[in-house]
């Protein structure tokens, strides 16, 4: 199987919206109180405005027989500002899609090695990869990718009134 990766283009975005809402089904099956299929037209709408230029994400596709079958976005971060106690390095989130069927041959592999090397070019020392906790597939993936747990990120959920 011959995987090909390449950076996105304005016609993969009918794919890149398929791919998001796989990915979408897949993370409600493990936590459907903290994930959502998410509005197919403000999907479109977000990976136009991606090719429309000025955006902070970057984003590859991975085909198999001319198909898409996967993608890797690098959402560029800006640097800690100069009131902040962090030592300013640039970094980037990376969120990483392969469709069933395409996994575990090498396809999230090849993606995160181009996202890397795009990362690198843009002057990013540091890649984050947010994974919900269950998610065990998800962890083992990155960890075998070389990533590995930095901090400990905290959270606490809060009733907030409704608004109106």
């Amino acid at each position: 199987m011959s995987i090909l990766v390449r950076p996105a283009e304005r016609g993969d975005v009918p794919a890149l919206c398929r791919l998001r809402a796989v990915n979408a089904e897949r993370h409600i099956q493990l936590a459907p109180d903290i994930y959502r299929v998410p509005d197919g037209e403000a999907v479109r709408r977000h990976f136009e405005e991606v090719f429309a230029g000025g955006s902070k994400v970057l984003i590859s596709v991975a085909e198999v027989e001319g198909e898409v079958v996967g993608m890797a976005e690098l959402v560029l971060l800006a640097e800690p500002p100069d009131h902040q106690i962090l030592v300013p390095r640039r970094g980037a989130e990376i969120h990483t899609v392969v469709l069933d069927g395409h996994r575990g041959r090498g396809v999230g592999a090849a993606l995160v090695a181009a996202a890397e090397r795009a990362a690198v070019e843009r002057g990013v020392s540091v890649l984050y990869a947010g994974i919900f906790a269950p998610n065990k597939d998800a962890v083992d993936f990155y960890s075998a990718s070389g990533f590995g747990p930095r901090g400990i990120l905290l959270s606490k959920e809060q009733d907030v009134p409704s608004v109106g």
